[in-house]
């Protein structure tokens, strides 16, 4: 009766709802869920949870799925391709209506596995489309591309590149697109590649690596905004001035980017958009991403205050 049937006598109903608001009755949405055989729960898996742009798009996935009747569960991998698997096959094993992976890492006999399961599954950035997997991916090359071409327009020729776990495919976009655009200006321009760990700790400790060498960036480009916070407080300790001295660039746009002081020039990789297209997708609420579709997205070079003109006497700043 309190699902609404309609073969109950008025009277009755009366006196049960009567009987529900003075015993303070709530019903128990797993055990109807479990009756009616359908789940109103999501799993998502993330690579690093410390890092804010997964965080951001938890938070709009939960929104979405909140205001639908839906609850998430989450687990991380530390971007290890292990831990994805074995992410994945926990998730399995619970009643869900849905799987969404934000990950950097992958397995490939993922693919298969996922397919033989038949549950709706969207990956962000890696992966492969199937008949039950989405794909969302971001266009990495060529905001990438324009992050360097911007920081060349501004006389930049000697550039850093800082970032971590290379191996893993949206990572190593970003820097092999960095070496290849460095590449075009060989005749004027050089660069080195630095590699830390995720976040601004290993921002910090790449940049110590960078000051101990003759190299003398100008610019520094960070794969994402989480290791740039720490690459500026880390200049900024060693009495060297943002962007004055030595630009700094981020990727991401976190929510962070902004307030840090400077505010970075990052890449606005839209974290609440990418949130809403993941739940959409394994709900069939979006046209533009049905399951065994690829959505890529394109995004935008966002110029704030940490970055400037090469300075005038380049040669002399690091080192």
């Amino acid at each position: 009766m309190l699902n609404d049937a309609s073969n109950v006598a008025e009277a009755t109903r009366r006196r049960v709802l009567r009987a529900v608001t003075e015993l303070k009755y709530h019903p128990n949405v797993h055990a109807r869920t479990l009756a009616r055989g359908r789940s109103r729960t999501m799993g998502m898996i993330v690579s690093n949870l410390e890092n804010p742009f997964f965080v951001d798009i938890f938070c709009s996935f939960e929104a979405a799925a909140a205001e639908r009747g839906y609850s998430v569960t989450v687990e991380q991998t530390g971007y290890q391709p292990a831990r994805l698997v074995a992410s994945v096959r926990a998730m399995l094993g619970r009643r869900l209506a849905g799987l969404a992976a934000i990950v950097s890492e992958m397995e490939p006999t993922l693919i298969e596995e996922l397919t033989a399961r038949g549950l709706p599954i969207v990956f962000f950035d890696v992966g492969r489309p199937a008949r039950n997997i989405s794909i969302v991916r971001v266009n990495y090359e060529v905001a990438m591309q324009r992050t360097i071409e911007y920081l060349y327009s501004l006389g930049h020729r000697r550039m850093a590149f800082i970032g971590h776990h290379a191996s893993l495919a949206p990572l190593e976009a970003r820097r092999r697109t960095f070496i290849a655009t460095m590449d075009r200006h060989t005749s004027d321009a050089a660069y080195t590649i630095i590699e830390s760990t995720d976040g601004p700790a290993g921002g910090r400790e790449a940049v110590r690596r960078l000051l101990a060498t003759d190299f003398g960036a100008t610019a520094i480009v960070c794969a994402n905004d989480f290791m740039a916070i720490g690459v500026m407080k880390e200049l900024r300790a060693r009495g060297l001035s943002v962007p004055l001295d030595v630009s700094v660039t981020g990727f991401d746009n976190i929510q962070l980017s902004e307030y840090a002081s400077p505010a970075l020039t990052t890449v606005d990789v839209p974290r609440t958009r990418i949130g809403q297209l993941c739940f959409n997708a394994l709900t069939g609420q979006d046209s533009r991403l049905d399951l065994g579709g690829t959505l890529t997205i394109d995004p935008e070079l966002l110029v704030r205050e940490s970055t400037g003109q090469v300075p005038r006497r380049a040669a002399s700043v690091v080192g």
